[in-house]
């Protein structure tokens, strides 16, 4: 490119300039040299490590998907219907009765760390009276989410859980 040409293309959005232009490296030039000698990149010091990688992914891997993504890649599940309720950390002296609770639930996992730590615990219908002595610690709680088939619906605290309720009357 000529230097008239240079100089109309100056301050054009998304032209790199010629500072930035890629060259071939000049003979004897250490790698990310161009022909003007500048560097073009900086290389790293360290390289990624590789990982050996399952084909298959684990049972950990499969109940952290999307549900909606899980129902495409493997079809439908044929889990029974379930409550799962979601709650931090929080100071208070029932804290540890919450968390015990949590723990008898069918499925329990603790998701994230530091603000976003979560306990999860889902309930199938049969154990409705574990669902509620945890309900009756975490109820009151703003930041409980309460999933019904792991997925956040509208209602679930008002509508689903009292439905849930029900099945104490077996």
């Amino acid at each position: 490119m000529s230097e008239q040409q240079d100089q109309s293309r100056a301050g054009v959005p998304g032209d790199p300039g010629p500072e930035t232009v890629d060259a071939w490296p000049r003979e004897g030039a250490e790698a990310g040299e161009t022909a003007t000698g500048g560097r073009r990149y900086r290389p790293r010091e360290r390289f990624w490590p590789y990982v050996e990688v399952p084909e298959e992914p684990t049972d950990e891997e499969i109940a952290a998907l999307d549900p909606d993504l899980r129902e495409e890649l493997f079809g439908p599940s044929r889990r029974p219907f379930s409550i799962t309720i979601a709650f931090p950390r929080f100071d208070r002296e029932d804290y540890p009765s919450a968390v015990a609770a949590a723990r008898r639930a069918s499925e329990y996992s603790e998701t994230g760390s530091g603000e976003s730590f979560r306990h999860r615990a889902r309930f199938w219908p049969r154990d409705v009276e574990r669902l509620r002595d945890l309900w009756d610690v975490v109820g009151n709680l703003d930041q409980v989410d309460v999933l019904v088939d792991d997925r956040p619906v509208p209602y679930a605290r008002e509508l689903w859980l009292p439905l849930f309720w029900f099945l104490l009357l077996r």
